[in-house]
């Protein structure tokens, strides 16, 4: 759950309000009842209620901000790592009145760390570039396949080209389309020798 909830509070502290939750819903829906369903449950509907109030959607970011405070109450804090007491009076001040709430979303921690994109390890990097690549209408097959190629550079301790290019991917917002453009002639490029390797065994 670590390197999702990481992903997911970097996104949302970059602002991505609505695509932060997408680090966080494939690893929820697997979860059954219980205190990881409830708390990762709540975490998504936090970051729908600062996008809808950003959105100036003020019903729906107060009937969301009731039901997140719901699925956050009793819960420790911190919880996972993620300092819940700042987000529950978000929650209840957006409940209360969601346009002042608007003005003025909590960042989210995690083990007492404000984290941005730069705080990211590997995967959770990895995670983030899928969710940024959806986001941002890339192409998720290119990412898939330079992530596929960044794990065998880390297996074979070899070079680290495609695993500086997607920390680049996702730390450099503004170079984040060119970065993308060389992903995707790398990808290429390997799936070429690739074949050619294979057509001498053919």
């Amino acid at each position: 759950m670590r390197d999702h909830l990481r992903a997911g509070i970097a996104i949302y502290n970059e602002g991505r309000y609505h695509a932060a939750h997408d680090a966080w819903e494939e690893y929820w829906l697997e979860l059954g009842e219980g205190d990881d369903e409830r708390f990762l449950h709540g975490l998504i509907q936090f970051t729908a209620v600062v996008h809808h109030a950003s959105e100036e959607n003020w019903s729906g970011a107060k009937g969301l901000a009731e039901s997140a405070a719901e699925y956050l109450e009793g819960l420790p804090d911190p919880y996972r790592g993620v300092a819940l007491d700042g987000v529950r009076s978000f929650l209840a001040a957006a409940a209360a009145d969601p346009r002042r709430a608007a003005a003025d979303p909590p960042a989210l921690t995690h083990d007492g760390e404000g984290v941005d994109y730069d705080a990211l390890d590997f995967d959770a990097t990895v995670i983030a570039a899928g969710v940024l690549a959806e986001a941002g209408r890339y192409d998720e097959e290119v990412i898939d396949a330079a992530v596929d190629r960044a794990r065998s550079e880390l297996d074979s301790d070899g070079g680290s080209q495609f695993v500086g290019m997607l920390f680049s991917f996702v730390r450099e917002r503004d170079r984040r389309p060119v970065v993308y453009q060389r992903l995707r002639d790398h990808v290429k490029l390997e799936q070429q020798k690739d074949d050619d390797v294979r057509s001498l065994f053919d």
